[in-house]
């Protein structure tokens, strides 16, 4: 195993890796200074798109000419040759402490994002999906900070965790309806280095990765929720992770330059890189498309 440093934009909060399978490219985003980034498996062919206020993750749309957006007052199309946001719907617009979070799509095509305290403290979150008609549809609350969205290889399983409640849970997922339920704890996060379950992504081998941000550390949970294995980032705030390349055996991560509140610990030179880990001997599983 081996981990370098791909792309060093000095993201101030870098997340949301999202390889693309159709274009062979990876996309992530700054949530902070509301930008998307493109690039290649390997780093090269850099491009930057900005957008009208913080994000918090993206999918690409099914003819690949733009994105969905989840940015703090609501979810956005985006237009990648023209750079055009358009809001298509905001589901919270009593909440403006609020702003929407991390989110991916699932194999129908319908993109699951939650909302999360911009303050980290309250549960006044909760969890969306977005059709492909864009017609939008609540699926839990209560949440404080959204984060970790992701399936089990076969789709009937998804995991989702609110950061600050030291777990990762697991739900049923019905994919006709796109509906949960069933939650129940799939992980205990060991939170004792100050750390909080970030984004996540899922293996071929239905093994679930989390990002263990401010504790610098990628845990690999089996699909009991047992570890397989843990690995020390070179930085302690990583946010999250995804599987991508060619074979899709490149586990790419993504990290934060400055935190966003002040009891949180910064970082050494290598603060807000992309990271790209090799010989993992392991394949993640392609992203799917948004289906609108």
């Amino acid at each position: 195993m081996r981990i370098e440093v791909l792309v060093d934009v000095k993201t101030t909060l870098g997340e949301g890796p999202l390889w693309d399978v159709e274009s062979q490219r990876l996309y992530w985003i700054d949530s902070f200074d509301g930008r998307v980034f493109r690039a290649t498996a390997e780093g090269h062919e850099l491009r930057a798109w900005d957008v009208p206020g913080k994000i918090g993750s993206m999918a690409i749309r099914k003819d690949g000419r733009g994105a969905i957006l989840s940015l703090e007052n609501g979810f956005h199309t985006l237009d990648f040759a023209s750079g055009e946001v358009a809001l298509i719907v905001d589901p919270e617009p009593g909440k403006p402490a609020n702003r929407l979070n991390d989110g991916k799509v699932d194999k129908q095509g319908r993109f699951v994002a939650g909302s999360m305290d911009t303050m980290e403290e309250g549960p006044n979150g909760a969890l969306y999906r977005l059709d492909p008609d864009f017609s939008l549809h609540s699926l839990d609350s209560g949440i404080i900070v959204s984060n970790g969205p992701c399936w089990s290889p076969d789709g009937d399983t998804f995991y989702f965790a609110d950061s600050w409640s030291g777990e990762i849970w697991a739900y049923d997922y019905d994919q006709a309806t796109g509906g949960v339920s069933n939650r129940r704890t799939f992980a205990k996060v060991d939170t004792s280095g100050g750390g909080a379950a970030d984004g996540a992504t899922v293996d071929a081998e239905g093994c679930v990765w989390s990002a263990l941000v401010y504790a610098g550390k990628l845990v690999r949970y089996r699909p009991d929720g047992t570890v397989e294995r843990i690995i020390e980032m070179p930085v302690r705030k990583v946010t999250s992770a995804m599987f991508g390349g060619p074979k899709l055996d490149v586990l790419y991560v993504t990290s934060m330059a400055k935190p966003p509140l002040p009891r949180f610990p910064g970082d050494g030179v290598l603060r807000g890189s992309l990271f790209a880990i090799y010989d993992l001997g392991i394949q993640g599983v392609p992203e799917p498309r948004f289906g609108g």
